[in-house]
């Protein structure tokens, strides 16, 4: 028997149960991992919530965690028991202390990184990966505007860009996190519970605005960030901490700029294993050379036993960078 957090309606954290099950065999082409730090993502909270609902109840939760391989199905080719590994987008179930996980949403972990550095990195990493390389590559001396700057991905987006020579405006909602973006390497910050985003924005560039927006915010922000941009400007929207977007009359745009929106995810840019690997590669490498330092405080690091009072955390915005759950803690 093992331990895992499952939930069997959708709603508060309060929903959240720590059980005992029995793990599964590893099917052909899956992996069995023993997880050793868990990833805590925004995201889970809108599966949890019923934003995102499972297909089915009760459903694990989660989709990112480090460990170590216990166990490999038929057709698993690169892999083998002992490999040290990290995985972001398995299916629901992370929450665990032991998951099965297609091979090829598997990583292999380079030693010089640590199972906690992995899990509190590699889905926000993966999704900076797409957001700064992919959907807008950005350059080096280009001026963006990116939300949450002293979240996880937020953290992490403020250092690549920094290593890539780009210019990052964070906003923030608070001076201690203005604070926190700043060392992460952001070039100026918006503390939003004092400033107009979009005028700030106007200040900062000389009035020229920006011509990306990266919103994970969602509602509260959506507006704002269309002001942000310059003519024929890109709203990156990839999150909903607000709320989601609903009811968008499609002429704002026009009005604002001729401007574009988006609303990519992880699963449209990294699909296969060759991606995976393109991906990771370029992540851990950054991370190795310390251009990418990622450190979770002890009072960020929850008992696997304790997920609803992570989520009850996560879900209060005083949280800065990423947040684990350590199985047998």
């Amino acid at each position: 028997m093992a331990k895992r957090i499952q939930f069997s309606e959708t709603g508060t954290p309060d929903v959240l149960q720590y059980v005992d099950y029995q793990p599964q065999e590893p099917k052909a082409g899956e992996v069995q991992v023993e997880n050793k730090a868990i990833g805590i993502n925004y995201i889970d909270t809108y599966v949890r919530s019923g934003l995102y609902p499972p297909a089915s109840f009760p459903a694990g939760l989660g989709t990112e965690a480090a460990g170590v391989v216990t166990k490999i199905g038929s057709d698993v080719t690169g892999i083998k028991p002992g490999d040290r590994v990290v995985y972001a987008q398995s299916a629901l179930g992370a929450y665990s202390e032991i998951h099965n996980v297609p091979q090829e949403k598997i990583a292999l972990l380079p030693d010089a990184i640590s199972f906690e550095q992995a899990a509190a990195s590699f889905l926000k990493g993966l999704t900076v990966y797409y957001l700064l390389r992919q959907t807008h590559e950005v350059q080096a001396g280009e001026t963006i505007l990116f939300h949450a700057a002293a979240g996880g991905v937020g953290l992490i987006a403020s250092q690549w860009a920094k290593a890539l020579g780009v210019k990052l405006i964070g906003t923030v909602g608070s001076d201690e996190k203005a604070a926190r973006a700043k060392e992460a390497g952001a070039w100026a910050t918006i503390n939003y519970q004092k400033e107009d985003i979009a005028t700030r924005v106007s200040e900062l560039t000389n009035g020229e605005k920006v011509g990306v927006v990266y919103d994970s915010v969602g509602k509260d922000t959506f507006e704002k960030s269309l002001n942000s941009l310059k003519r024929r400007g890109l709203l990156v929207s990839f999150g909903n901490a607000s709320g989601p977007v609903k009811g968008v009359d499609l002429a704002i745009l026009n009005q604002k700029g001729s401007l574009f929106v988006t609303r990519p995810s992880l699963n449209g840019y990294v699909t296969n294993r060759e991606e995976l690997a393109q991906a990771s590669g370029e992540l851990f490498s950054l991370i190795a050379s310390g251009a990418i330092k990622v450190d979770v405080s002890d009072a960020q690091k929850f008992p696997l036993s304790e997920a609803k009072r992570a989520h009850e955390t996560l879900e209060s915005r005083i949280t800065q960078g990423s947040s684990l759950l350590i199985p047998g803690k």
